[in-house]
């Protein structure tokens, strides 16, 4: 066992700074913010970019891709599923009625909720002719605001 892909066999090194501009069809930068740059989305090679980590892209490499024509999916509709924001809040929804599901039925809600949400923010994009992040924005103040109106919150 190596415990390292660096030694597996017909592998080659790839220097950090590489690792973004490589040449593939999808890219999930996954570990830090601020890793796409404008200076390097326009060496990005991949149609789709599925934010893993919070806040790879900056602002400006947004534009970029945007103009390259890719796909990219961002973070707050990317990292809502999982251990993330959904499963968060079904474990906040058991707490507070004390009822609890299964490990098998946590793990299905999120198959029902990801491919709705992502349907979603798509059509929102291609409607408001934004991208998906701004679509997904759009989609996240639109329902705190009717939530406000529907609950009287606020005059």
């Amino acid at each position: 066992m190596t415990r390292t892909v660096a030694a597996l066999p017909n592998t080659e090194p790839v220097a950090n700074e590489n690792i973004l501009t490589l040449d593939c069809d999808i890219l999930i930068p996954s570990a830090l913010e601020g890793q796409i740059t404008a200076d390097n989305a326009k060496d990005i090679s991949a149609r789709i970019v599925f934010e893993g980590a919070n806040g790879p892209t900056t602002p400006e490499a947004d534009a970029v891709l945007g103009k390259k024509g890719v796909v990219l999916v961002p973070d707050v509709l990317e990292n809502a599923g999982g251990v993330g924001v959904a499963v968060s809040y079904f474990e906040w929804v058991q707490d507070l009625q004390a009822f609890f599901w299964t490990e098998a039925e946590v793990s299905q809600k999120p198959e029902e909720i990801m491919p709705r949400s992502f349907g979603e923010v798509l059509r929102t994009s291609r409607r408001r002719e934004v991208n998906m992040r701004t679509a997904a924005y759009i989609l996240a103040v639109d329902k705190v605001a009717r939530a406000t109106q529907i609950r009287r919150i606020y005059p």
